[in-house]
């Protein structure tokens, strides 16, 4: 499976799938967002995850199977920030992608149980709108996956002043023997 990161919470998967572009505007210090797939998907409807006019769908094929499981924005059932979908991703070798996209809770047995096992786990690092950095990595513990690839966060050049950087969650990651999965873009 190849991912091209994109940005924020914005991956390219196989080069024909283009899961929670960017708009204009909505990411601080990012360039627009311009890119051509055969398919776009967002998690949610806020501005930095809904831009999908910025990707120009090229009627090309993308075999890959998609699955959504239904999550939330935050730790409140949605009443804050509203739902979230998990989207679990799987190419015809049988890898699994799971993009965790703006998760504000641990998962349930459920949710666990669909994104477990995974080769390539999204996550969101950055805290405030979503999961923080030391939630990141129970789920992590919890879901086992092979490669783990931090989202979501602040960068020296881009990203919410709110948002904490990746530092904290790659620490913790470390820590808790995690530090070979990682994949920080």
């Amino acid at each position: 499976m190849k991912l091209e990161y994109l940005g924020h919470a914005c991956f390219r998967i196989d080069g024909c799938l283009v899961i929670d572009p960017y708009k204009d505007g909505s990411v601080p210090g990012l360039e627009p967002l311009r890119v051509t797939a055969a398919k776009v998907i967002c998690t949610h409807g806020h501005a930095d995850h809904s831009g999908v006019e910025c990707v120009e769908l090229d009627g090309s094929e993308c075999n890959l199977k998609i699955s959504e499981v239904a999550s939330f924005h935050d730790d409140a059932g949605g009443r804050l920030r509203g739902p979230n979908t998990i989207f679990v991703i799987k190419n015809s070798d049988g890898e699994k992608l799971v993009h965790l996209g703006d998760l504000g809770h641990f998962p349930n047995d459920e949710q666990l149980a669909a994104i477990s096992d995974a080769d390539y786990l999204l996550i969101p690092v950055g805290g405030y709108y979503t999961i923080d950095a030391e939630m990141a990595v129970k789920i992590c513990e919890a879901a086992r996956p092979k490669c783990i690839i931090p989202m979501h966060y602040r960068t020296a050049t881009s990203g919410y002043p709110e948002l904490a950087t990746v530092d904290e969650f790659v620490k913790l990651a470390e820590k808790r023997g995690m530090g070979e999965q990682l994949m920080v873009v």
